[in-house]
């Protein structure tokens, strides 16, 4: 395993013929989940932004997981690469999920009929699933990892979980996210930890420490072209500002079409010292940076 990681960075670092920026000073990014082209990463590698956050794999299985040679070819250009996962919950399409505990296994998540929440403290789902995908971004040469669901906490039905509170629930994905941080940046000091929303988890110790940055959806507006006015928009607005004054990214998306709120979301990633991205909620295309959009 360690050969593999190894194989994977020195591919990585040869290919990186461009200059990238640190994380902290990214102003454009894309961020593309499905229907890649051919199953390939070319387009992606052409696009004019700074950093891309791609799948692990190109068809959701363990097969077509993205390999070191496509990885390098994209960091050529100069970006960054993030591999998305997600850390508290499975989509029923993946390839973990047929061999997943059934105990680990939770309550679906309404909004995604094809996503199951997890015990996502319990060892196996780190040992089984978790780990696993650390290694691949590591062998792949990925830069660093973006982790979606941190929001499992808040969504996991607590009858499912007796003993189990929000806050301690809270404490125990703080706990992974840190586990996560620990062990990839003891293999590739300088890789990426970016968890995406539930910015309140910095008020758990040890989070802010862990992370590089924070992915935040819908902070301007929801899917689609709806502004967003709700006491929790103000409130993850407030977290994540709160972070970047801390000395971490902030990687903004908002799903707009209409280009009146494309150029609103924009000025507001300028005016917050934010990386934006304004596209649309399938996330399964390139949107075009604020630059070119005349913002």
């Amino acid at each position: 395993m360690r050969i593999l990681l190894s194989i994977g960075l020195v591919l990585g670092s040869l290919a990186c013929s461009a200059p990238q920026v640190p994380l902290t000073e990214v102003r454009s990014f894309t961020y593309v989940l499905q229907d890649y082209p051919k199953g390939r990463l070319d387009a992606i590698a052409r696009a004019p932004h700074q950093l891309a956050i791609i799948d692990l794999s190109r068809d959701a299985t363990i097969k077509g997981y993205f390999t070191a040679a496509e990885i390098a070819k994209v960091r050529a250009s100069g970006k960054k690469v993030l591999a998305y996962f997600e850390i508290g919950s499975i989509e029923t399409f993946r390839t973990e999920y047929r061999t997943l505990p059934r105990d680990l296994v939770l309550n679906v998540w309404p909004d995604w009929p094809d996503e199951r929440f997890v015990r996502y403290w319990d060892r196996r789902w780190w040992d089984t699933v978790v780990r696993q995908r650390v290694d691949q971004a590591l062998r792949a040469g990925f830069d660093g990892v973006y982790l979606d669901t941190p929001l499992a906490y808040e969504e996991i039905d607590l009858k499912r979980t007796p003993g189990e509170t929000r806050r301690s629930l809270g404490r125990k994905m703080t706990d992974l996210i840190v586990r996560i941080s620990k062990y990839a940046k003891a293999q590739r000091p300088g890789f990426l930890v970016v968890p995406q929303n539930s910015p309140e988890l910095r008020l758990h110790s040890g989070y802010v420490q862990a992370i590089d940055g924070i992915g935040m959806e819908e902070l301007f507006f929801k899917a689609t072209d709806d502004p967003c006015t709700e006491d929790w928009c103000a409130e993850n607005l407030r977290h994540a500002l709160a972070l970047r004054k801390q000395g971490k990214a902030v990687l903004a998306t908002d799903y707009a079409r209409r280009p009146v709120n494309v150029t609103a979301a924009c000025a507001r990633y300028s005016r917050h010292g934010m990386a934006g991205n304004a596209t649309t909620v399938e996330l399964d295309r390139i949107s075009d940076p604020c630059s070119k959009r005349g913002s």
